[in-house]
């Protein structure tokens, strides 16, 4: 069968990606600056992975890179949800789909459509869409502890959000790390996040 290029990521959403893995990288490398002047766990980060200089200017570029991230966010979520791009691309999901694909991926015996999102990946997606939304709330709460008194007391307090800020952001971290590795073992993924298209028989999403 021949295969063709086809739009396989829209503007709107190669956009939000790149904005975000800035963001992202941004906000965990600050992140790691802001947690070294006040540990919560028995270990640092070293200071090659940080972001920020000193403690202002690590929180100078936590809140910039933050307010990024929210709009952006922001932005792929009404994307997602007036486009159809989360329902055509992230569901259905199925516990069973789930195992399944796990344990083909597990074999490195799962198949790769360009433009196709398997059960793991769906699941992966919604998990950090989560824990974004966690973070934020979570962030906000140890911003403004006393004028948003009503969302720390949500989290615990103080202490406990940034731990729950701190657990967030762990598994966001995660996920770019199983993500960087998809990449690495299936590197045609990357030049259609940059171009938008791929060679294919099969129509991914063509409607920005």
């Amino acid at each position: 069968m021949m295969r063709k290029s086809i739009l396989l990521h829209p503007l709107a959403v190669r956009v939000a990606h790149w904005l975000n893995a800035f963001a992202i990288g941004c906000m965990l490398m600050s992140g790691w600056a802001i947690y070294n002047a006040s540990p919560i766990f028995g270990f640092r980060f070293p200071a090659w992975a940080t972001l920020g200089g000193w403690l202002g200017g690590a929180i100078a570029w936590h809140f910039a890179a933050m307010w990024l991230l929210v709009a952006n966010g922001l932005f792929y979520l009404l994307y997602g949800v007036l486009s159809g791009h989360f329902r055509r691309h992230f569901l259905p999901l199925h516990a069973r789909d789930v195992m399944a694909d796990a344990r083909q991926a597990l074999r490195m015996q799962l198949p790769h459509r360009p433009g196709i999102y398997n059960a793991v990946q769906k699941l992966l997606y919604w998990a950090v869409i989560a824990l974004g939304v966690l973070a934020v709330l979570s962030g906000l709460a140890i911003w403004k502890p006393v004028q948003l008194e009503i969302l720390s007391n949500l989290f615990g307090g103080f202490d406990f959000a940034r731990k729950v800020h701190f657990s967030a952001m762990a598994g966001i971290a995660a996920f770019v790390l199983v993500h960087l590795l998809l990449v690495v073992l299936v590197p045609k993924t990357l030049l259609p996040m940059v171009t938008g298209r791929g060679r294919s028989t099969e129509h991914a999403e063509n409607t920005p």
